[in-house]
C-alpha cells in the first residue's frame, strides 16, 4: 500500500504548494524514500539520497496507512509516544496538502 502512494506521487502532485525545493525522508518500516518538492514537480528516489533533508519522518506502516487513507491527522501526542518521529513536524501537513490530502 505505501509502495502504490510513492508511485502515483508525480501525477497527484499539486504544483505551487512549495515554493522551494523541499527534501522529505521517508523509513516506514522497511520502506526507505527520499521525497523532493519543488514549485513545478516532485521527485521520487529509493533509499536515502541526501545526507540532510529538511524532514525526516519514521513511523509505521500501519500509522502512515491511517493517515494517507483513512483521514487520521496526526496530533501532538503522536510525536511525544514516538508513534511518529520527525525532525520538521510543521511541514508535514503541507505535504499532504501538495498531495491533495
Amino acid at each position: 500500500m505505501q509502495e502504490d502512494f510513492f508511485k502515483t506521487l508525480q501525477e497527484n502532485y499539486q504544483k505551487g504548494v512549495f515554493t522551494v525545493p523541499t527534501t522529505f525522508y521517508f523509513s516506514i518500516d522497511d520502506i526507505k524514500k527520499t521525497l523532493t518538492v519543488d514549485a513545478e514537480c516532485c521527485r521520487v528516489e529509493d533509499g536515502k539520497t541526501v545526507e540532510n533533508a529538511d524532514c525526516v519522518c519514521k513511523t509505521s506502516r500501519e500509522m502512515f496507512d491511517k493517515i494517507l487513507n483513512k483521514g487520521y491527522r496526526p496530533g501532538m501526542m503522536d510525536f511525544m509516544t514516538g508513534a511518529i518521529k520527525s525532525n520538521a513536524p510543521q511541514l508535514l501537513p503541507q505535504l499532504l496538502v501538495a498531495f491533495g490530502r
